[in-house]
């Protein structure tokens, strides 16, 4: 993977594009008036990573094609419906209330981890967890930066701890009910065309199945939930043990839960 910044980068900002080299066992390279697409062919690589002064910017395959980048998509949405005092069908079906603890389990581009924080606010706390390199370390810089205009969805953003780690690894060093609520969004198996905001991040993402020895141990960890989100039909709820939850009918996603019922 090549990793470059713009024509001009600040000296901040080309600090963090080498650093982010080493991390991603990258290669550094400066611009030198190429355009990205000459990065690319002269480097003989299909991956590129472009680091600006306030987002980091990932390529595959052809920079005529949408990059993956942090943005937090329709979780604004649902964080400016919070904020005016609206019900999410996600706080509302795991029973989030401020100061909660939540591990979000698949961060991808930490939308839900987005609500998660709006919602326990700045006496809670919302760890992401984000098995894949490169997506962790996009998410991780725009979680830092990004700037949405709304003061409550920055400061949310900033209190997310984003770490890079597989879920079941990351759940099995954590004591019994140490945690109040344990979530999962798995990469659903078959793309939901109106997500196109989440296309470019399916060629990045972990699609391993969630395995049942992850969903103990949530179920361990957990004081008051464990939830799953997933397409409707799909039959991941049965398998690992979830009691599906009603959502509405137009709805192509729905959340299963496994109530703990262990908060003191």
């Amino acid at each position: 993977m090549i990793v470059t910044t713009a024509v001009k980068p600040s000296e901040q900002t080309m600090a963090k594009a080498k650093a982010l080299a080493e991390e991603l066992s990258g290669r550094f390279q400066l611009r030198r008036g190429q355009t990205l697409s000459q990065l690319m062919t002269a480097g003989s690589d299909d991956q590129l990573l472009v680091v600006l002064d306030n987002e980091v910017r990932y390529y595959r395959g052809s920079t005529s094609e949408q990059p993956l980048y942090y943005h937090p998509s329709m979780a604004f949405v649902r964080v400016k419906r919070l904020l005016r005092g609206d019900h999410d069908p996600l706080i509302d079906l795991s029973g989030c209330q401020p100061g909660d603890s939540v591990i979000d389990c698949t961060a991808g581009l930490a939308a839900d981890s987005l609500v998660f924080s709006i919602a326990v606010g700045a006496e809670g706390s919302v760890t992401a967890l984000e098995s894949e390199p490169v997506l962790h370390a996009v998410v991780r810089e725009g979680l830092h930066n990004y700037k949405s205009g709304l003061a409550e969805a920055d400061e949310a953003m900033r209190r997310i701890t984003l770490k890079r780690s597989n879920h079941t690894d990351y759940l099995a060093s954590l004591p019994d009910n140490s945690v109040d609520i344990v979530y999962f969004d798995p990469m659903f198996e078959e793309a939901i065309e109106e997500s196109s905001a989440i296309g470019p991040l399916r060629s990045l993402a972990n699609h391993g199945r969630l395995s049942e020895s992850a969903v103990q141990e949530a179920v361990r960890v957990a004081r008051k939930c464990v939830m799953l989100k997933e397409q409707k039909g799909s039959n991941e709820f049965e398998r690992l043990g979830f009691t599906r939850c009603k959502t509405k009918k137009t709805s192509k996603i729905t959340y299963g839960v496994i109530a703990v019922d262990r908060a003191t």
